[in-house]
């Protein structure tokens, strides 16, 4: 397993958290309000961390008689833009499906169509042809992650616009992962590229917080759970899921978070109490075998290192 894999894995286990936060904050939070305080929140701290990289990497090259390239030089609209709409559009699509269809089956589609929308961006936009090893990895992991949410009960109705809602927050995520990629290789930093689309993002969602039921973040436990929601599971561990994104293919780190569901079903055994059956941990153990197959080198690469050993 690579650093990459490494760091894209523990930004999931970050991003699982989330629920159990939730689970734990105070009465009266609201799906949406809670999502874009977050947003808010977490594309502050990702544009102060921004600007920070960039005085430090100014500040070296001044010292060493060079100049620094202007940090709003070379941005792409289209790939910055499309960026934050994906951040905002799985905000709204996910609370949406949730509240549509229920969280079990919202939750399975959005996150197992995540990978797969992905891939196919990635194919399209950037000519990325998915692999057969990717493949296999995510029919595990996406199997696994759909039988271990659904072991932990709650709402399985299927509402045909709760599902086209599921399916566009998996776009979003989709959309979003191929864009941040196509940025960073254009030479731009995690910190600036997870800045701009958090930023715009919290931007477009300010009317949320605007419209809402805000009352909750005036009381300590609100304030709390915003301030970790922001700067945990969404400030450092999309500063860790950029710099894996930064060595791998889009689709395989969209694979690769679905550690998320398997983080959120481990922290409510052992902080919240609950109690899965067998079947749960079915799930759990397909999860991990989707990850463990997509982290292994391919066969061609382990044979061209042997070669170049015995060379």
């Amino acid at each position: 397993m690579t650093r990459a894999h490494r760091l894209v894995l523990l930004s999931a286990v970050l991003f699982g958290t989330t629920g159990t936060a939730q689970a734990l904050g105070p009465d009266g939070t609201t799906p949406l309000t809670v999502g874009a305080s977050r947003i808010a929140i977490g594309g502050a701290a990702l544009v102060a961390i921004a600007l920070l990289h960039i005085w430090g990497r100014g500040s070296a090259m001044h010292r060493a008689h060079d100049r620094a390239p202007s940090p709003l030089m070379h941005w792409a609209p289209g790939p910055a833009l499309a960026g934050a709409l994906g951040v905002v559009g799985y905000q709204l699509c996910f609370f949406a499906a949730v509240d549509a269809t229920g969280v079990a089956v919202g939750t399975v589609v959005a996150l197992g169509s995540g990978p797969a929308f992905a891939g196919l961006f990635g194919l399209a936009l950037r000519k990325e042809r998915p692999t057969r090893q990717w493949a296999l990895a995510t029919a595990l992991a996406v199997t696994g992650a759909a039988v271990l949410v659904l072991a932990g009960g709650g709402a399985t109705s299927v509402d045909p616009v709760g599902i086209a809602l599921a399916l566009g927050a998996g776009a979003s995520y989709g959309l979003y992962t191929v864009t941040s990629k196509t940025l960073l290789e254009h030479g731009h930093s995690p910190e600036g590229v997870m800045a701009v689309a958090f930023g715009l993002g919290a931007v477009l969602l300010s009317p949320v917080l605007v419209i809402g039921d805000t009352a909750w973040l005036t009381t300590p436990g609100g304030a709390t759970l915003a301030l970790y929601l922001g700067l945990i599971p969404t400030a450092l561990a999309y500063i860790l899921f950029a710099r894996g994104l930064q060595k791998l293919p889009a689709a395989s780190v969209a694979t690769l978070t679905l550690a998320e569901p398997l983080t959120a079903a481990s922290l409510g055994v052992a902080v919240l109490g609950e109690r899965p059956g067998p079947v749960a941990g079915l799930g759990a153990l397909l999860v991990l075998s989707g990850l463990l197959v997509l982290s292994l080198k391919p066969k061609a690469s382990r044979q061209n290192a042997a070669a170049t050993a015995g060379a």
